[in-house]
């Protein structure tokens, strides 16, 4: 594979696991626990509801994150990115400001996690809500920056 092949594939992958982690988010938020609060008895729901965000971290964990961290490094780098770089305005900033807010989301989508796993239902919530949209808000940011 030629070296514009490869670089394609890294991006196509790098978008394809922000395209999922943001499409799931939404698809359990505005499909999925709706459906279940409506058609499953208090338990079921609950037990449903606790499998499916538990499913969806193992899956964050094991493919989405490794998936974006490698992909996001390589590509800063093909990019020459440095410390420095993410100084300066432009490409820069933009991307400083993605790389934040994607360590603002993950702290939010562990919190709730733990929020949720301790019985808290509000900031599990609150926390949720702030995931979901910080996730935006980096796929905002990402179509900001040129292709790599």
């Amino acid at each position: 594979m030629d070296t514009v092949g490869w670089w394609s594939l890294v991006r196509f992958a790098h978008v394809a696991g922000a395209a999922l982690w943001v499409g799931g988010q939404l698809a359990l938020s505005l499909v999925v626990l709706p459906l279940a609060r409506h058609l499953l008895a208090p338990d079921a729901k609950d037990r449903f509801t606790a499998a499916a965000g538990r499913r969806f971290g193992m899956l964050t964990g094991a493919v989405f994150l490794p998936v974006q961290l490698a992909t996001g490094l390589a590509m800063a780098q093909h990019r020459g990115v440095t410390w420095a770089s993410l100084a300066e305005p432009g490409y820069g900033r933009t991307l400083a400001a993605k790389l934040a807010l994607f360590v603002v989301v993950m702290l939010a989508a562990a919190g709730h996690g733990i929020a949720h796993a301790k019985g808290r239902a509000e900031p599990a919530r609150v926390l949720a809500v702030v995931s979901l949209v910080g996730s935006l808000g980096v796929v905002l940011l990402a179509t900001a920056l040129p292709a790599t």
